[in-house]
């Protein structure tokens, strides 16, 4: 692999990000600085961690980068079940965007399994 955006994973992360934007452009206006600003951040955290962990070419670090991709993801899973809750959006929208993550999570898991074998496996929830 040339890049990390060979990466399958750091692919299906950005088109992730794109569905967070435009799910988030129907949240109420007054939403702008509370949730709409904290799931934009944790979706772009992800593929920006797994892009800056590879880059650092320590199995270490790529590690760590990985693991704190992962647990922005965790946010981005507790907030999607938020906005479900609180119908701040079109449901079948929102879950759109909750498997999107839950395949992310699961790719994510096995990169870190693959990395290290002894680290924890993630869990989605139903809706």
């Amino acid at each position: 692999m040339q890049s990390y955006k060979d990466l399958i994973v750091w692919q299906k992360n950005f088109e992730l990000v794109k569905s967070v934007y435009n799910l988030t452009k129907q949240f109420p206006r007054e939403e702008l600085y509370g949730l709409v600003s904290q799931m934009r951040r944790s979706a772009v955290s992800i593929p920006s961690n797994l892009a800056e962990g590879y880059s650092r070419k320590s199995r270490q670090e790529y590690i760590q980068f990985v693991r704190v991709a992962f647990g922005s993801g965790a946010e981005l899973e507790t907030q999607l079940l938020l906005v479900i809750d609180l119908k701040l959006a079109n449901k079948n929208e929102t879950e759109k965007v909750y498997n999107q993550l839950v395949e992310v999570m699961k790719m994510l898991n096995k990169l870190l399994s693959s990395l290290n074998p002894s680290l924890c496996v993630f869990k989605s929830h139903n809706l």
